[in-house]
């Protein structure tokens, strides 16, 4: 076809001509967060964005980018709904059922798994995966025994759910583990009693060296599957640390009470605090600072904090540390190990990712 003389914008896109398997190899080399737009040109290359066969591409060509996932609650529509951190703040996820108020909320790969939860104080057994590659949802098999007051952690593809749950001829809630293998969407039997007196257990838990620590108000703990042992973690207890997360085998955590990042080093079983992140004139943008809450994750290596915008705390609801906010702070950190072993980060990029009187909920690493 002689096109000498047709606009360039009249003429025939090159790539619309050619096979499906080349667009896909080609759109699987682009970074996600340019799919919505990519969405848009034609029936067809939505069709793609959608389809299994890209996101397998991607996975082998090694082309998979770590997103953050994050479930706020608007007091103002009353529901949970779910959102994906970009440079430029948070993008809500349409087309996502409504989150239960007490769910556990884990990610293994791709995938997010809605464990439990009701939509008021009540246990459930229901169980709930959302395909983070489709955004599709489909109920998988519901736990063994319904479970309150949970925690859960992920340990090469099975979810470890260690919460309360009535046994059989006991008259009060004893504390359980139960195992959900994602491979084989089946649950394992697994009933253990700790043999210490754990109370309430809150701001989650955390992976390190193939072990689940958790805390209740007072004291750590740590749960080791292979040998379905509990213990208690006497150094951890030096910090009351929450919503805490994992790089290399160091927890970290934002301290509201000094407004430090804390770093616990497993192996040399001492707490630390994170150094260059001081308000100078050159050391580029600082870490917001906050007083009542904080979320700490890991993605891609990296520290990602969030911090809330605070208002006037007279316009707050007593006893809720997490309380709406005139909007959310997020502050990327890199992070590198001297020598010595001290720990220093560096403030990548921070800003408002969204405004508004929302709850931070919950937040997850997915593979996409």
């Amino acid at each position: 076809m002689d096109l000498r003389g047709v606009p360039l914008s009249k003429r025939p896109s090159p790539i619309a001509s050619l096979p499906d398997e080349i667009v896909v190899d080609i759109i699987a080399r682009v970074s996600r967060s340019h799919y919505p737009t990519i969405s848009l040109v034609s029936r067809r290359f939505r069709s793609i964005i959608a389809s299994p066969e890209l996101y397998m591409r991607r996975s082998l060509l090694r082309c998979t980018e770590h997103c953050l996932y994050a479930l706020l609650y608007n007091p103002k529509t009353c529901d949970y709904r779910w959102y994906i951190l970009r440079r430029n703040g948070f993008v809500l996820v349409p087309r996502l059922p409504r989150m239960p108020a007490h769910g556990i909320f884990v990610a293994v790969g791709s995938k997010i798994y809605v464990l439990g939860g009701g939509y008021d104080s009540s246990a459930t057994s229901s169980v709930l995966t959302i395909d983070c590659t489709s955004h599709t949802w489909q109920p998988i098999s519901t736990i063994p025994k319904p479970m309150g007051n949970t925690v859960a952690g992920t340990i090469n593809g099975k979810i470890y759910i260690i919460g309360e749950c009535e046994l059989p001829g006991c008259m009060v809630s004893k504390r359980v583990v139960m195992v959900l293998n994602t491979d084989k969407q089946m649950w394992e039997p697994e009933m253990t009693n700790p043999g210490v007196e754990i109370g309430q257990l809150w701001s989650g838990c955390v992976v390190m060296e193939g072990k689940i620590y958790m805390r209740d108000s007072e004291n750590s703990f740590v749960y080791e599957p292979k040998e379905r042992k509990w213990e208690m973690e006497e150094m951890l207890n030096d910090k009351k640390w929450e919503y805490a997360c994992v790089v290399d085998d160091v927890l970290y955590y934002y301290d509201c009470r000094h407004n430090v990042l804390r770093a616990y080093d497993t192996k040399l079983k001492v707490w630390g605090v994170v150094r260059g992140l001081e308000r100078t004139a050159t050391n580029g943008p600082s870490l917001p600072t906050s007083s009542w809450w904080s979320y700490t994750m890991s993605c891609g290596g990296k520290l990602v904090v969030f911090l809330p915008k605070e208002r006037d705390r007279r316009n707050t609801i007593l006893g809720d540390r997490r309380n709406t906010t005139a909007g959310i702070w997020c502050a990327e950190i890199s992070i590198e190990r001297r020598q010595g072993g001290e720990i220093w980060g560096k403030v990548e990029w921070r800003d408002t990712v969204i405004d508004g009187d929302f709850f931070f909920v919950r937040c997850l690493a997915v593979t996409v």
